[in-house]
């Protein structure tokens, strides 16, 4: 009988684990109002928060014409892409960089997709099977995250609208999570 007890607390824990993480953390629009607007100055760019802010957190989940964009600071230098991955959606917001061949990127909690922060690529370890002794080799699937222009002026951190005139595999999943997840699929 105590077998039962413990094996059922055992499934109830687990359980609330799993709804904790299914869940997650929301992330939070710096610069949207109650209304849904945010700052955005006379050339375009968006403002999303004091350079040194970002530099001290490290990263910052803003909305950016209403999709949820990331803004990393890594070893000196931002960059900005769509803050859902490509492959299904996870957070990359959440996820570590990792750096590849002398490349950083930023490995999705989900799946461990790996994505380039300079250029969207996903990357992928594989082998030449024609080779006498294949050895795992790092190659890129192609461009797969949209990436934003970041502009840094007078200490503050701005980021361009996307350019739509071209698509990218995480358009879906940006587009999905835009109005606040599935509903966005619903309209």
């Amino acid at each position: 009988m105590l077998d039962l007890i413990i094996l059922s607390l055992h499934f109830f824990i687990c359980f609330v684990i799993f709804v904790v993480i299914w869940r997650g953390p929301k992330d939070v629009d710096l610069h949207s109002s109650s209304t849904g607007t945010v700052e955005k100055e006379s050339d375009g760019l968006i403002l999303i928060g004091k350079e040194d802010d970002i530099k001290k957190s490290q990263r910052v989940t803003a909305k950016v014409d209403g999709r949820e964009v990331v803004v990393f600071y890594h070893e000196g230098k931002f960059h900005a892409l769509d803050s859902r991955c490509y492959h299904e959606g996870g957070p990359l917001c959440l996820g570590e960089i990792e750096d590849i061949n002398g490349q950083a990127c930023i490995v999705c909690p989900w799946h461990k997709f790996k994505i380039t922060l300079e250029t969207g690529e996903g990357l992928y370890e594989g082998i030449n099977p024609l080779e006498p002794s294949p050895a795992p080799k790092w190659q890129s699937k192609g461009v797969k995250q949209r990436i934003h222009k970041v502009t840094v002026d007078n200490g503050k951190v701005y980021v361009s609208p996307p350019d739509l005139s071209v698509s990218f595999d995480s358009d879906y999943f940006a587009e999905k999570y835009k109005n606040g997840g599935e509903l966005a699929m619903k309209k």
